[in-house]
């Protein structure tokens, strides 16, 4: 098997596992057999590290359960085999070629070379943010919200992991509505959630050549660039479209509004956090944040969607374009026409899924397109964010959303890929010829 098919056979193992513990008695408040359907939902969105439920996650399961799902969490933020490879590290002490293929395919790495510090510095950072936003909450919840100092760790832990790895899960049944005002709460889990949407490779380079900028990589450069301008266009665009709506930041003060439009653009990056009302949003709201979801975060990491470099690749291919520029120059390097193949296969196959499932999920269930369409797109992105249709779809509906969210992580070209029987090469090439475009 191929490293892409490990992978994706490894993601699949670890979530019937997952599904099979959440459907014992003892996973439930209520010692009760969950639902297949609704536990297999429940695995995938937190190793797929989306957050969109169909039941409540702090109400309905027991502690088992809350710790299984935190455990898929992390294991879908550090990647099935890249955690299966720190594993072997530490019993072996050393890595096998194999392991080192497997881990880089994961980890987007280019190369083999110093694999194992990319390995340990994956690890390293994510327990330290983690740990530094668990102290955060824990204190924050205990001093300010009226909790014993066991429920505040247990709430600042589970929120922290599942901010820095972009799941979007939360114990609290109105996800964190009750803080829209609380800046330390916002402010902490929206710095956690930027910097795991950076991914690993920019975070590494960041910590070693902060000093010279110069010396980054075109990589880093686009992540960093498109993740400020989406940010701030975020913000701006749900605080335009939002600020008199009385169901969502009409009764806040300005610096409220400010925050929460800020918060929830940043959820946009694949958290799934909601700190106002989404379901009461307007629908021209709904239709942008479902382009910022579909965009997504940075390679890499824990975000999902098509992930902002592609977005910013087919941007300067059309720069290129409207210029008639003989390639595509991107901060001072071209860019390899490879890369522009990638980039549109991505666009394209994604399309396709999240129109034919939203297509499916219109005639199963009536709904309209708004709506749909913002589901679709939030369980393809690893997102979470929700109008609060899904706990209510039909279980072919769900079954559809699993696979979306599976397909989203995974990458719909390493899920193509894995489904392969076998690579074919040509070992020719057939002459050009130039249709018609436009």
């Amino acid at each position: 098997m191929t490293p892409v098919q490990l992978i994706f056979f490894g993601f699949l193992l670890v979530t019937g596992l997952g599904t099979g513990i959440l459907m014992l008695p003892a996973a439930t408040a209520a010692g009760e057999e969950t639902s297949f359907i609704h536990a297999l939902f429940t695995a995938t969105s937190a190793l797929c590290v989306t957050g969109l439920t169909v039941v409540d996650t702090g109400a309905h399961w027991s502690g088992l359960g809350q710790v299984v799902i935190l455990v898929l969490i992390q294991l879908g933020g550090f990647g099935v085999m890249t955690f299966a490879t720190v594993v072997g590290l530490i019993v072996l002490g050393r890595l096998s070629l194999r392991s080192k293929l497997l881990a880089a395919a994961e980890a987007k790495s280019l190369g083999l070379a110093d694999l194992r510090s990319l390995i340990l510095g994956i690890v390293k950072i994510s327990l330290i943010v983690e740990l530094v936003l668990t102290v955060i909450l824990t204190l924050r919840f205990w001093l300010s919200y009226e909790m014993t100092f066991g429920e505040a760790l247990w709430q600042g832990l589970f929120h922290a992991i599942s901010a820095f790895n972009n799941a979007g899960f939360s114990l609290f049944s109105d996800s964190l509505m009750q803080f829209v005002g609380d800046p330390i709460v916002c402010l902490s889990m929206a710095a956690a959630i930027i910097l795991g949407g950076l991914g690993f490779p920019v975070i590494l380079q960041l910590r070693r050549r902060y000093r010279t900028p110069r010396l980054w990589s075109m990589h880093t450069r686009i992540v960093l660039w498109a993740t400020t301008v989406l940010l701030v266009g975020g913000t701006g665009f749900i605080l335009a479209l939002e600020w008199s709506n009385p169901a969502t930041l009409g009764p806040l003060n300005w610096s409220e509004k400010l925050l929460a439009s800020f918060f929830q653009s940043v959820q946009t990056r694949t958290a799934g956090f909601n700190s106002v009302d989404i379901s009461a949003m307007k629908p021209t709201t709904w239709l942008g944040l479902d382009a910022l979801m579909f965009i997504g975060g940075a390679p890499a990491g824990t975000a999902g969607g098509i992930k902002v470099t592609t977005f910013a690749v087919l941007l300067f291919i059309l720069f290129a374009e409207l210029r008639g520029g003989a390639a595509v120059n991107i901060f001072g390097k071209r860019l390899s026409r490879a890369v522009h193949r990638q980039a549109i296969s991505v666009v394209l196959l994604a399309t396709a899924l999240i129109v034919l499932v939203t297509g499916a999920l219109m005639h199963l269930t009536g709904l309209p397109l708004d709506q749909v369409l913002f589901e679709t797109v939030s369980a393809f992105a690893t997102v979470g964010l929700s109008t609060g249709i899904t706990a209510d779809l039909p279980a072919v509906g769900q079954a559809l959303l699993v696979l979306l969210m599976f397909i989203g992580r995974v990458g719909p070209i390493t899920f193509a890929s894995a489904l392969a029987l076998r690579e074919r090469r040509t070992m020719y090439e057939l002459p050009k010829e130039r249709p018609i475009i436009g």
